[in-house]
């Protein structure tokens, strides 16, 4: 297998890893979010933890420590990613992952805007027409579940500012993630062992398989953001944009098949609109880096 394929399996792996969670966190029940949410930062820190010493990048971490505008964004993204995790956490449990795959499906919407707002960057047409799009399907579903679709906007929010954070960062995905879970870690144990002082906790109260899944919150967290950070230096980005797309078409189609979920009219039109966004979105990224490519080919053969 070339190291591309390679690459591809990988990605594809890990967004269909991501895309399965809905099946996942239930089993977590009878735990709450916010419990299910502190075990998952404190597993996923021994987990990373582990990782780094095994991989020997202890050095690489403390070199992201010693810059202190690194460490700031980095803090950002773990306060953005809490969120995001804690949100989904509480969309699936509570059954709405439908509207929790609708944040996803926005979310490279979202990103473009943040990329405006926040780097100044220009977009070309059809982004503002797929960005007016996207809007418009917001208002459409705003007015089919009475009220603004909050969790989808809060995923894609969140998830958006993280990739942004990340990016101006430019740290490994196992270093950021280290740091990004120290940093939360103390909260969410101080969290859990007063949980457990008062006589609500789950962890020990639910049986061995309990514990267990529990216990595994970090390696699910781990494994997909290790074959994600693994494809990402083997296949090109516009792969991986596309296959991004795999999570939440997968995630909308378990919650409105094996879930059950409720989807009216008006929702249907509301996700196509999205959808519509998406596929104009993408085509002229598609485009734009075939014509970025043909102009520095013809640069090069001059």
């Amino acid at each position: 297998m070339s190291d591309q394929r390679r690459g591809l399996v990988l990605g594809f792996l890990a967004y269909l890893l991501w895309g399965a969670f809905p099946l996942y966190w239930p089993l977590l029940k009878p735990s709450g979010p916010i419990e299910i949410l502190a075990h998952r930062i404190v597993w996923s820190l021994l987990v990373i933890g582990l990782l780094i010493l095994i991989l020997r990048r202890t050095a690489a971490l403390r070199a992201v420590l010693r810059s202190r505008r690194t460490t700031l964004l980095l803090l950002v993204a773990a306060a953005v990613i809490t969120a995001n995790w804690g949100t989904y956490i509480y969309a699936v449990n509570s059954d709405r992952v439908v509207e929790g795959s609708l944040g996803y499906f926005i979310n490279p919407l979202v990103t473009v805007l943040l990329g405006v707002l926040v780097l100044g960057e220009r977009l070309r047409p059809v982004q503002w027409a797929a960005l007016g799009v996207g809007f418009l399907a917001v208002a459409v579903l705003t007015v089919d579940y009475g009220r603004p679709p909050v969790i989808a906007l809060v995923l894609a929010v969140s998830f958006g500012t993280y990739g942004l954070a990340k990016k101006s960062a430019g740290v490994g995905a196992i270093e950021s993630l280290a740091l990004e879970t120290a940093v939360i870690a103390p909260v969410a144990l101080s969290y859990l062992v007063w949980l457990g002082s008062t006589g609500r906790a789950h962890f020990a109260g639910e049986g061995l398989g309990h514990v267990a899944l529990l216990v595994t919150s970090g390696v699910v967290t781990a494994v997909p953001l290790l074959c994600f950070s693994a494809a990402a230096t083997r296949v090109p980005m516009t792969s991986l944009g596309l296959l991004q797309y795999l999570t939440p078409v997968l995630q909308f189609a378990l919650g409105i098949t094996v879930l059950g979920e409720h989807m009216p009219a008006g929702r249907w039109i509301g996700f196509g609109l999205v959808w519509l966004a998406l596929v104009a979105f993408t085509v002229d990224a598609l485009r734009h880096r075939h014509r970025q490519l043909a102009l520095a080919a013809e640069s090069c053969a001059l």
